[in-house]
């Protein structure tokens, strides 16, 4: 009688999972200063200040890289569209999560396709294309100039006006921020998981070790802040907020 034997757990590439850890800390810090300015104890308007909007942007950018990065290594580990298929519904089911909670707090402007609705649409795009090879960092290129483009069509081809709909508008192609709390459509994001997924691709093809190589003591936490991403996102604004809130009514 012959026995199978268990299929080896994937490696974990430590330096993206810090890099992804980075982006959590990161994150964690604007959240916190979000949530203070929520509470009025400080003052400060996330939705204009450059300070904050861009921070935002460079948060978004960096997790859609490292998502891109992930599919890249996942695919070239033989990832099976079955083990694609769980960490997929696990995405998709607290991206429902976070809709039902932001409604409660933020019921005119909740969260209808934020960054892990998105990340669970762009996942199966980059998914089947991975496999274009180069041509991903020519049409990243071409997903993040829509941003550019978007407006001035818009506005030069009213037909387009319905783009800007809520039923549409996770497409990205929007001559107006709607309003909501998070806000990460397909375009022009999709380029930027695109790029991220050509990145680790070359690295896998040409530099290996800059993926593979052993990380520094100090930066293990960040490695195990970014092998728990989605455990970490889901539970640190509750978290901060519960504390938040002991606080207030402690004072």
């Amino acid at each position: 009688m012959t026995h199978s034997l268990p299929t080896p757990a994937p490696q974990r590439f430590d330096r993206l999972d810090a890099l992804r850890g980075l982006a959590m800390v990161w994150m964690t810090v604007y959240h916190f200063c979000f949530d203070l300015n929520q509470y009025k104890w400080i003052s400060q308007n996330f939705y204009r200040d450059p300070f904050w909007t861009w921070q935002r942007t460079c948060i978004v950018t960096l997790f859609l890289l490292c998502a891109g990065a992930g599919q890249a290594v996942a695919l070239h580990q033989g990832q099976s569209w079955q083990r694609f298929g769980r960490r997929w519904v696990q995405i998709a089911l607290c991206a429902l999560l976070v809709t039902a909670s932001s409604y409660v707090m933020f019921p005119k402007s909740y969260i209808y396709f934020g960054v892990l609705h998105g990340i669970a649409v762009m996942l199966v795009i980059v998914r089947l294309t991975a496999h274009w090879g180069a041509w991903l960092w020519l049409l990243g290129g071409m997903a993040i100039a829509t941003k550019l483009i978007a407006a001035p069509a818009i506005f030069y081809w009213p037909g387009l006006q319905f783009l800007n709909e809520k039923a549409f508008n996770w497409i990205g192609f929007i001559s107006h921020k709607p309003i909501t709390e998070d806000y990460v459509p397909v375009l022009p994001w999709l380029g930027v998981m695109w790029w991220g997924a050509a990145a680790a691709q070359w690295l896998l093809a040409q530099r290996p070790a800059l993926l593979t190589g052993p990380l520094p003591g100090g930066a293990r936490l960040l490695a195990w802040m970014g092998g728990v991403s989605l455990i970490y996102y889901m539970v640190h604004q509750p978290v901060m907020l519960g504390l938040l809130e002991l606080v207030a009514r402690l004072k």
